[in-house]
């Protein structure tokens, strides 16, 4: 029988472990002291349920204070009417876009899986699974990882979806929405941009700009490249807005975890603050990384340059799958995941065992790491996948290089 020992010996062992590992996870990153202590609080017990200064409990008014200036910080940063940082994840964000603007049945337009796209985007997910919308597929060049958009906006007047999404969990570089947004308009289709994975390049203005490209919503997560708590976000300049928050609540949310609301302000604080020289240097450490590795490996998108974000894309279908690479190299504690690639067809083998592996660089980076240490960390995976070098001897050699890079940068320091 489990005892609080136990739990707290598993919490800890977790905190250890992460110390000693190159994270390399795509989706994650770390906060500072300043958006934990914001993080940490009674807020964590409490609920709110509705709008700023509308709300059906008593007791919110620091509660209202605090998300009504995340609300205005977010639509002054991003020149947009409206913001609403109450989903709790991209997913919920996502599906609160999707609630506002299509009904059961409707035909949407979004990238497939492999094409990178997030699986709330898909049938088998929130559009099909839970809203039961008809998910079809924009086209994708997989060679140089963008949308077809001549053939995307065949695909848009033809089907005349009700909304189109795209934005990627796969997303080496910038989506050409400006290719498929006057077909979107010339339909009626609204156009959504999913920022989870590049909000704060967007932020630090170091990525592409989707509300000035043709699309009419941001839907984001805030915990990728924008390292805040984990949660969600909506931005947008539609006249419809209300029925948007509608979406958030009642339809989807009850209470919005309001622990999340001052810490998220808190880092947009800091992001405003540090968030172009992070940017910089992430997207300097991704090249670095990506061009050590081609040395040695099949890295995707080579006539691009490789990367123009967080990411770096490899096929690694030659050296046994994204699932045998990945999990060689967590026995040297390095940590990234298997990923589809675009020219993956969805099976159930593909699925346990897909060509790719998916790197992200933002968490090491904001431990202080900059391209020699890119390049050395590329070094540690030729060694294991490529050399056959034993993880385990490897992995002494990562825990020695990681006790360098332990301190949060990119944040204030008192």
């Amino acid at each position: 029988m489990h005892s609080k020992e136990w739990v707290l010996e598993k919490v800890n062992a977790q905190d250890e472990w992460r110390r000693k590992c190159i994270n390399l996870i795509a989706s994650e990153n770390v906060t500072s002291k300043w958006v934990e202590a914001a993080y940490h609080s009674d807020f964590s017990h409490r609920y709110a349920e509705g709008t700023p200064y509308n709300r059906y409990y008593q007791g919110t008014e620091y509660i209202d204070e605090l998300e009504d200036a995340a609300n205005k910080f977010f639509e002054r940063h991003f020149g947009v009417k409206h913001a609403d940082v109450r989903p709790i994840s991209g997913a919920i964000a996502n599906m609160a876009a999707m609630r506002a603007f299509a009904k059961p049945g409707d035909v949407i337009a979004s990238l497939s899986v492999p094409a990178g796209a997030h699986s709330s985007h898909q049938r088998g997910g929130v559009a099909g699974g839970i809203l039961g919308l008809n998910p079809i597929k924009l086209a994708f060049d997989g060679e140089e990882f963008r949308i077809d958009a001549d053939l995307s906006s065949k695909i848009i007047t033809h089907a005349r979806p009700r909304l189109a999404i795209v934005g990627a969990s796969l997303i080496p570089f910038p989506l050409d929405i400006e290719g498929i947004a006057e077909a979107c308009r010339e339909v009626g289709c609204r156009l959504i941009y999913d920022a989870a994975h590049v909000f704060g390049l967007i932020f630090a203005g170091k990525f592409q700009q989707p509300l000035k490209e043709g699309a009419e919503m941001i839907t984001s997560s805030t915990h990728k490249t924008f390292p805040g708590p984990q949660g969600g976000i909506l931005l947008g300049n539609n006249e419809d807005w209300e029925e948007v928050q509608r979406s958030v609540f009642p339809r989807i949310l009850s209470n919005h975890h309001l622990h999340r609301i001052p810490a998220l302000l808190m880092a947009g604080l800091e992001m405003e603050e540090f968030g172009e020289a992070y940017a910089t240097q992430i997207l300097r450490n991704a090249r670095a990384l990506a061009e050590a590795l081609a040395s040695e490996m099949k890295v995707c998108g080579e006539s691009r340059g490789y990367t123009e974000s967080h990411q770096v894309v490899v096929d690694v279908a030659e050296m046994g799958g994204g699932k045998k690479v990945a999990g060689e190299l967590e026995k040297a504690n390095i940590v990234l995941n298997k990923n589809l690639l675009p020219w993956d067809r969805i099976t159930r083998s593909t699925l346990d065992n897909p060509s790719g592996i998916r790197i992200g660089v933002q968490e090491m980076t904001r431990f202080g790491m900059k391209e020699e240490e890119m390049r050395q960390i590329a070094e540690f995976i030729i060694s294991v996948v490529v050399k056959g070098v034993p993880p385990e001897k490897v992995r002494e050699r990562v825990v020695e290089f990681r006790e360098g890079f332990q301190e949060v940068h990119y944040t204030w320091r008192e």
